[in-house]
């Protein structure tokens, strides 16, 4: 088994916390080649935290000046677009963290790179590479005919969640003038996918396409995609959503916010008419905590309650390799550029209820 020579980009909490330890525990599938970040801070103290010796604050000198196979990136959403066409044009594979991307043109440009590269570009929907999710996809036929399904996702912040746990560097040294440009560049890219509409409805096109692709991305592969957005409200800025989604013969609810309760409470139920399931996942960012697949079902006059653990191995490392056995053996990702749009058009829907009251 051939190691992949990674480069990273973006060293911020996801990268310290989650993608640098794991890509750390598996030496035999990668080898941090480069890392990149626009923080001089970031880049000392990761670079010599994992020994890397090429370490860039411009990301297409990375990918230009060092021997790579693959690229993680894990910067700001506003920029993964550039990083991603960047990176298959010097021929190199991709996993870029959710949201891909920001608008449908930035969405056709990838697809188009890809195309013209022939690497692979993958989304990092970690919650569906969940053993426990995938018993549920493969388990889902045992209810029968679905009369219910709601989708659920209302969470602590992630830094109530880290602290705690791990050590994060959060520097310093970022200049203002690049924060406003980002800021500047996102409000652009809002606009590009949605027109012009008011800061709120950017601020929750935002939360859905950050937050809110793990769930709906995930109630996509168990269920399929909705036929239409039935209902959708916002409240607190935008901080808040609930949809009401249609199916064929059943209605699924989508509620998500984020609250300072340090807690996370993220699941996905489906109803039968006499037996339900529930995949259960807790924070990513402690971990090798369980996401589980909770089985009830009526038998005459008895109950009974399932509740199954398949794997302590976190999600973030079933992604990695899967994405590393997918490269290596010419086969196809399963979280695809295809995949994500299809969650950016969920996501505008919703937006588009919202607007009109619906």
């Amino acid at each position: 088994m051939t190691a992949l020579r990674v480069g990273v980009v973006g060293l911020g909490e996801v990268a310290q916390v989650v993608h640098l330890p794991i890509l750390e525990q598996l030496p035999e599938l990668y080898e941090l080649s480069a890392v990149c970040d626009i923080s001089a801070t970031l880049l000392k103290v990761v670079g010599d935290r994992y020994g890397v010796e090429h370490r860039y604050s411009d990301f297409e000198e990375m990918v230009a000046e060092t021997s790579l196979d693959c690229v993680l990136v894990l910067n700001s959403d506003e920029y993964h677009s550039d990083c991603v066409v960047a990176a298959l044009d010097r021929g190199l594979h991709v996993l870029v963290e959710k949201p891909m991307c920001l608008s449908p043109r930035e969405a056709e440009r990838i697809i188009e790179a890809r195309d013209r590269s022939g690497c692979q570009v993958m989304v990092g929907y970690m919650r569906r590479f969940a053993p426990a999710f995938e018993q549920a996809v493969q388990r889902l036929p045992e209810l029968g005919p679905i009369r219910y399904v709601r989708v659920h996702d209302i969470i602590g912040r992630n830094q109530l969640m880290i602290d705690p746990t791990a050590r994060v560097v959060r520097p310093d040294d970022i200049p203002r003038s690049a924060m406003e440009e980002r800021w500047a560049r996102g409000s652009a890219l809002v606009e590009e996918a949605l027109g012009d509409v008011p800061a709120v409805l950017g601020g929750t096109y935002r939360l859905l396409c950050g937050l809110g692709s793990h769930d709906l991305s995930a109630m996509r592969e168990l269920l399929g995609r909705p036929t239409g957005v039935a209902a959708a409200r916002q409240w607190r800025d935008g901080g808040y959503i609930v949809a009401l989604l249609e199916y064929d013969g059943y209605l699924a609810t989508y509620e998500t916010g984020v609250d300072e309760q340090r807690r996370f409470d993220a699941h996905i139920e489906v109803y039968g008419e006499t037996s339900s399931l529930r995949v259960q996942y807790d924070t990513p960012y402690i971990r090798h905590l369980p996401t589980t697949l909770v089985l009830d079902r009526t038998d005459g006059h008895g109950y009974e309650r399932t509740v199954l653990r398949p794997d302590l191995k976190d999600p973030y490392t079933h992604e990695l390799e899967h994405f590393h056995a997918q490269v290596s053996g010419g086969g196809r990702v399963k979280t695809g550029p295809e995949d994500y749009v299809e969650d950016m058009e969920l996501f505008t829907e919703i937006i588009r209820a919202i607007q009109t009251g619906r």
